[in-house]
């Protein structure tokens, strides 16, 4: 269970943190809500607590993390599928799991093949995606700016 103020990241959307516990009926159903304010876009998300183990839902990391999703980042990429769908597809899956380290290896690893060959629509899509869903998790960890956490991601890829 967490708690007003707690940083958590809600995958598939990013970091942010806990701003009210609300107790809402939709579609005739009372529930109670977890409101999460994002730091990226001022969106505010609703989380149905009774779902937060099914979901995913976790603490944002520590700065002990940090520096391995830096290292992550700066490791060189790893091989590919060259088939789009398959790459696409494996991609998805490391997004949807919430893992920071793997959102960091799709972040990285798409850089790196926009620099070499170009990405598809869909790929840029996907890329500008997990970079969000990084840096805002960064944002909440390091207690830095956006534009600061967005420039560190993009200075720690080779």
């Amino acid at each position: 269970m967490f708690n007003i103020g707690d940083k958590i990241v809600y995958p598939m959307h990013g970091a942010g943190v806990i701003i009210a516990v609300e107790e809402k009926e939709i579609l005739g159903k009372k529930r109670k809500y977890y409101i999460m304010k994002m730091p990226i876009g001022d969106m505010k998300v609703m989380i149905p607590i009774d779902t937060i183990e099914d979901i995913g839902i976790r603490q944002v990391i520590d700065d002990k993390e940090i520096d391995q999703v830096f290292a992550v980042l700066s490791d060189d990429k790893t091989n590919m599928s060259q088939s789009w769908n398959r790459r696409y597809r494996a991609n998805m899956d490391k997004i949807k799991s919430g893992d920071i380290y793997e959102i960091a290896s799709v972040v990285r690893n798409l850089v790196i093949r926009d620099r070499e060959k170009g990405l598809s629509t869909g790929e840029r899509k996907m890329l500008n995606n997990a970079k969000q869903m990084l840096i805002s998790e960064i944002v909440l960890a390091k207690n830095m700016e956006r534009l600061d956490a967005e420039n560190l991601v993009n200075d720690m890829i080779k």
